[in-house]
């Protein structure tokens, strides 16, 4: 007996979440790893009170990037080959994510002082070392990331030329309005935490709709393994 279109229609969903997911965490995991192993930036890896910020942010990214991906897998598979069992791995790694994601939210926002101040800290370790390596690949990439996100400029704002290539495309207006980087990163953390939570509950809301979907393409897949049997 094959699935009713509730268990269709939740297959389909996590099959894209899941290569969606996939493709998310192989991104952080290869930016990581190419930051952790990079003929410029392997050297930032030994003892240097100086990039620690930076060290941290790159940890992070690989484990964060991993887990993502395996999480993913299991995801994908389970969805596609209809396998209680890996859907079942896949909801408790995912249930984990989730209570990380929330749980990083609150203290991002208990803690948003702190935490601006030590992104803010990352980014300069990463703008020094663009400059240093003469734009490496994979700081650029990073730098071009951070400014696109947080919306900002280098240490000037768009008048920093030494990085005008790796800032967001900007209007006329914008030259002169577009924010330097350190303090337009502790402003959103600081002054819009508020904001930075609800992108973290956001995104734990999202990954329990997917919860709830995996959980009813098990229900499903069970039901129709029992009729088969008959």
């Amino acid at each position: 007996m094959a699935l009713d279109l509730c268990g269709q229609l939740c297959k389909v969903i996590l099959i894209i979440f899941n290569i969606v997911f996939a493709l998310i965490g192989a991104a952080m995991l290869g930016l990581g790893l190419w930051l952790r192993f990079g003929a410029d930036t392997q050297g930032l890896f030994d003892d240097n009170f100086n990039t620690q910020q930076f060290v941290i942010g790159v940890i992070v990214l690989i484990v964060l990037g991993a887990v993502i991906l395996v999480v993913a897998l299991f995801g994908d598979c389970g969805a596609c080959s209809e396998n209680s069992g890996a859907l079942t791995v896949f909801a408790i790694f995912l249930s984990i994510v989730c209570g990380l994601v929330i749980g990083a939210g609150v203290i991002a926002f208990i803690r948003s002082d702190e935490v601006g101040e030590q992104m803010a800290m990352f980014y300069a370790t990463v703008y020094a070392k663009y400059l240093n390596t003469g734009g490496d690949p994979s700081m650029t990439v990073t730098l071009t990331l951070m400014q696109n996100w947080f919306q900002c400029c280098g240490l000037v704002g768009a008048l920093d030329i030494l990085v005008k290539k790796t800032c967001p495309e900007h209007s006329f207006t914008g030259f002169f309005t577009m924010p330097a980087c350190p303090p337009a990163i502790v402003y959103l953390f600081k002054d819009k935490a508020p904001l930075v939570l609800g992108l973290f509950l956001g995104t734990a809301a999202l990954l329990a709709i997917v919860l709830v979907c995996s959980s009813i393409l098990v229900k499903e897949i069970k039901r129709t393994k029992q009729f088969s049997s008959y």
